[in-house]
């Protein structure tokens, strides 16, 4: 008996039906401008679009979502780092395309290959992911390992959270500028890298490198690799776990008996891509928001999501408490106290190497770090704090401007310690961007 035929583009028919309609609002809010988007609804669809508002640095100061059923519905209110409305038409369009039909989308938007993990997505480099016991130098000994073995870093992200280290580098040859297919390299490369990470593991969990071949977000990323690390049992320093930020954090989990739901309540010191942060990690929890409300009231934001689990039961009292200790744990990684120092040059074979070395020799811990490369130029950011866990002295600072300013630009900031104040001068839309399709679409 012949089988019935089944049109494959069926799937797609409600999609192409109602495809996703969005719009920048400017006048309805006075001091902030609304973002909507109406979708049918699909596994992941609320991260996908945080993530893009968030890659924009945008602020999210209020956002409301609703997914029960097959249709979705998101109003965010958002502005920039200034606070003010989004005026600029390259970035209205942008937002419309990106978050629209994805047949309309302009050719390579979709595709963001300055914010992805793989050597797919930035062709000429390839992607190393880094898991391990975190120690002062440590980001030193790695660049130098690279460096001797002839891999330039074009562009990095480092994160710690309670004494662990989670890196993911994107490396080329240091003569070709081409990504290294030696089967042999590779693997030296990695067996040292290894031996730094072993060397300075507690033996409780295990260090490891790997190529990465996959397509997943930087960020996202970075959080599934603390989450599989278990970094949220706790155990760091002081100075990380009983920070500010993280005593002044309250978060609940409670049952809706009349909708049956999992409430999970949010409320901490606002800053930037903190909704992305909590929405990432409930997604990797395999947890489906189903509704959401999310506000400020500088300083401090309170958010609140209806969840269950993907399918369809609530959370059980085990599961609670692990919600809870999870989003603290997400909300503190990119948490970052003390003096950022956002470093300028024209790039060259071992600066990270040379920076990270010079950083060591004076006493300096980096606790967040993000590399780039544009064109000819380096453009990096380190959060640091003294090695012993003591404010940084401002002599060494003094001292580091004069070791290192004949070669590059120093500038030196406070770490923000709130949404309207900016990470870091331009630090969003460069790093990672490699050029990026997203800095020529903003120029």
């Amino acid at each position: 008996m012949a089988s019935p035929y089944f049109d494959p583009e069926y799937e797609n028919l409600s999609i192409r039906l109602n495809p996703p309609r969005v719009s920048v609002d400017n006048t309805s809010c006075r001091d902030c401008t609304l973002v909507k988007v109406d979708s049918l609804n699909k596994p992941g669809i609320l991260l996908e679009v945080v993530q893009i508002l968030s890659d924009l640095d945008l602020i999210i100061t209020k956002a409301y979502i609703s997914s029960d059923g097959g249709w979705f519905m998101d109003v965010f209110h958002v502005t920039d780092h200034q606070g003010n409305k989004i005026t600029e038409s390259k970035t209205i369009d942008y937002i419309e395309k990106a978050l629209g039909p994805k047949g309309q989308t302009a050719d390579g938007l979709n595709t963001w290959p300055g914010k992805r993990v793989g050597v797919h997505t930035i062709g000429d480099h390839s992607a190393i992911e880094l898991i391990g016991r975190d120690r002062p130098g440590l980001l030193s000994e790695i660049s130098a390992v690279l460096a001797d073995l002839h891999f330039n870093v074009a562009a990095a992200e480092v994160w710690t959270h309670n004494r662990r280290i989670a890196c993911v580098l994107y490396v080329n040859d240091d003569t070709t500028c081409r990504a290294v297919d030696d089967p042999a390299r590779l693997s030296a490369m990695e067996e040292q890298l290894k031996n730094i990470l072993r060397g300075c593991d507690d033996g409780e969990k295990v260090a490891h490198t790997s190529s990465s071949m996959g397509f997943t977000h930087v960020d996202r990323r970075l959080h599934q690799m603390l989450f599989a690390d278990r970094d949220y049992e706790g155990g760091g320093l002081a100075t990380e776990t009983d920070s500010p930020c993280t005593l002044k954090s309250k978060i609940t989990v409670e049952h809706c008996v009349d909708k049956g739901y999992s409430v999970v309540n949010v409320r901490c010191k606002d800053r930037p891509k903190l909704m992305f942060d909590i929405v990432c990690t409930l997604t990797d929890m395999q947890y489906v928001v189903f509704h959401a409300t999310i506000s400020s009231d500088r300083p401090y934001a309170s958010q609140e999501y209806y969840i269950r689990h993907m399918d369809g039961c609530t959370l059980d009292t085990g599961e609670k408490e692990r919600v809870i200790k999870c989003l603290k744990a997400a909300i503190q990684r990119r948490v970052s106290e003390g003096l950022s120092l956002e470093l300028s040059a024209k790039d060259r074979v071992g600066l990270l190497s040379e920076v990270t070395r010079v950083l060591r020799e004076n006493g300096l811990a980096v606790t967040r770090a993000g590399v780039t490369t544009v064109g000819e130029q380096a453009m990096n950011v380190f959060y640091v704090r003294d090695a012993s866990g003591n404010p940084v002295n401002m002599k060494t600072i003094e001292g580091l401007g004069k070791e290192i300013g004949h070669t590059m630009m120093l500038n030196v900031k406070k770490a923000p310690t709130s949404a309207k104040a900016p990470e870091a001068s331009g630090w969003a839309k460069t790093r990672f961007s490699f050029g990026s399709l997203l800095e020529r679409f903003l120029a």
